[in-house]
């Protein structure tokens, strides 16, 4: 059994962080605090909260235990914007890239709501481990991680141990809350066109209107649409298709009327390519479930055709029909692709 040398480690993990147990994504490497400090390794776990790792470094137990205790102290009150941008000046790709990379989502609205500080070590002396435990015992989310070479003839294999074990793991830390939410422009929201399954994009195209049914929880974040809302109109597995403003509130279909030349018509008496129904005919419906498909109005400013849909990795995506599009990425690149795209106030 050998030791391997703690930068070895930085460099390890840096490439390697799963080799902590778990998925991380590594936002920076020698991260440089306003104290004239440098973090080792700055980590995001997926629900966007920031993992600490500072490696030993045949510093003293107090002198380590102080040091991840006053970086931890700096990155619970950094705010969302603070977090993407040490993420940016470190990593070769967008934030909202390398997370969806890692992850497979984009980042979630809210980053940095919870904090783990993680000692990193080849071993560490009873000290350093007596005053790890007796903080987690006020709820310090502090723990050390322990790693060494196992050799088997030409082959090496890394072993890790915990000073506490995960099922033992403190809770993370609330962040302090400072703008850890992105912020909503109060005007643009994302809308999810469930295209096939009763209803049809090139409909919506070509009348104007916005629709989710086949139950209330598809339609109820649609009926939160307001008047005059920009929406940003996206298809699951495919990217966005369309931009425009709401000019009336949801109503079910068979109420609803849509803008076409200047005129107000009934949606139902147009020719239409979908039915909108849903459920099956004659079977009872209770007003809990709400299977009617409901519609929103829309002037549209950009539509492309399903087949020319816009997407980049890191984008915004949600399964609710409609939410308030917060991402900042996601609107500069759509306001990039779509630049007459709700521009008029």
């Amino acid at each position: 059994m050998t030791v391997p040398t703690e930068a070895a480690l930085e460099s390890l993990l840096e490439r390697d962080p799963s080799l902590l147990g778990e998925r991380l994504l590594v936002i920076g490497r020698q991260v440089q605090t306003p104290h004239g400090k440098r973090i080792d390794l700055l980590a995001m776990n997926g629900d966007g909260n920031l993992v600490v790792l500072e490696l030993k470094k045949d510093r003293t137990p107090r002198d380590v235990v102080a040091q991840i205790l006053d970086y931890g102290w700096w990155v619970s009150r950094l705010d969302r914007d603070s977090v993407i941008d040490i993420a940016n000046t470190h990593l070769n790709v967008p934030f909202e890239a390398a997370f969806e990379e890692v992850f497979g989502t984009p980042p979630p609205d809210e980053l940095n709501t919870g904090l783990r500080l993680t000692i990193v070590a080849t071993e560490l002396d009873s000290s350093s481990e007596r005053i790890v435990n007796y903080l987690r015992e006020f709820g310090v989310p502090v723990n050390a991680v322990f790693f060494t070479y196992l050799d088997d003839g030409d082959r090496q294999y890394l072993a890790r141990s915990w000073l506490v074990e995960s099922t033992e793991q403190a809770p993370s830390a609330p962040a302090q809350k400072r703008g850890k939410r992105a912020e909503w422009n109060g005007k643009d929201w994302f809308v999810s066109f469930g295209d096939g399954g009763g209803r049809s994009w090139q409909d919506a195209r070509s009348y104007g209107f916005v629709s989710a049914g086949g139950g209330s929880w598809y339609s109820r974040t649609l009926r939160n649409l307001p008047v005059g809302a920009r929406v940003w109109v996206h298809i699951a597995n495919t990217g966005y298709v369309g931009v425009g403003t709401t000019l009336g509130e949801a109503v079910r279909f068979d109420e609803a009327e849509v803008q076409v030349d200047g005129q107000w018509l009934r949606l139902a008496d147009q020719q239409l390519t979908a039915a909108y129904r849903h459920g099956n005919p004659g079977r009872p419906v209770t007003d809990d479930e709400d299977i009617d498909e409901w519609v929103v109005p829309v002037r549209w400013d950009v539509t492309l055709d399903k087949a020319d849909a816009f997407w980049q990795s890191g984008m915004f995506a949600n399964q609710n029909s409609a939410c308030k599009l917060r991402q900042e990425f996601t609107l500069e690149r759509l306001a990039e692709r779509f630049p007459d795209g709700g521009q008029s106030e």
